[in-house]
């Protein structure tokens, strides 16, 4: 699956992300991982305030509050790069 057809799957359904696929669409968006701890990446953001984003693997899926985070962090660099 691509990033776009990933970012699409995460809009309809953020429960049922696997957690490969998830990792793969922040690679595309933000680029590799800052820190790779466990079940945890961790991708750093370009502005200030809390600039990072932290997803989880629980048996093999993305938690649902992490699959959102994701998706606004992907919408607010967009707009901020005027991609939109």
């Amino acid at each position: 699956m691509d990033a776009k057809a990933i970012r699409d799957a995460a809009r309809n359904n953020p429960k049922n992300i696997r957690f490969a696929d998830l990792a793969k669409l922040c690679e595309a968006h933000f680029g590799s991982p800052r820190t790779k701890r466990g079940s945890h990446l961790v991708y750093r953001m370009p502005w200030q305030g809390d600039p990072r984003v932290n997803i989880q693997n629980v048996n093999g899926k993305a938690k649902e509050y992490q699959v959102r985070q994701v998706l606004r962090a992907i919408e607010r660099l967009e707009s901020e790069q005027g991609d939109r």
